[in-house]
């Protein structure tokens, strides 16, 4: 991480983050265009979703995401993990270094056929976002619907 970039937030946060997802977008055009993923049903859609999950947690727009960050996704999903299934969980998604992820890494990850901790979690925060209870008052039953 960059020490002398001011991560303030504001206007240079909102531009540095409408760079971060044009570079995003350009990647997305790369598995787009790629043979590999185009038996993949709503592969745009999918796209869209894994940038804005990407970006969510990319905070400094460095394009990578490391280990506090994947620390802080976990436990704002509610599975925390410890410093060491944190570092396995990027050994096993990261092509490169072993101390961040990148984009590519991530998208690799999410949409190849190998089994990924950090694949099934995100899957299952959709699942739970998608089954959330009614808000308001409940709806009036007729007498034959009561016990």
């Amino acid at each position: 991480m960059s020490q002398t970039r001011d991560l303030q937030g504001g206007k240079a946060f909102g531009l540095l983050k409408a760079q971060q997802e044009e570079r995003l977008d350009e990647m997305n055009k790369q598995f787009l265009d790629d043979p590999k993923y185009s038996s993949d049903e709503d592969l745009p859609s999918k796209l869209d979703a894994f940038k804005k999950k990407y970006m969510e947690f990319d905070l400094n727009g460095d394009g990578d995401i490391d280990i506090m960050s994947l620390k802080r996704m976990l436990e704002k999903l509610g599975v925390p993990k410890t410093h060491l299934e944190l570092k396995k969980l990027i050994r096993e998604v990261s092509s490169g270094s072993g101390e961040t992820f990148s984009y590519s890494d991530f998208l690799r990850m999410m949409l190849g056929k190998r089994s990924a901790i950090l694949k099934m979690i995100l899957m299952y925060e959709e699942k739970a976002r998608e089954q959330e209870k009614p808000t308001g008052p409940p709806a009036k039953k007729a007498i034959s619907e009561l016990p």
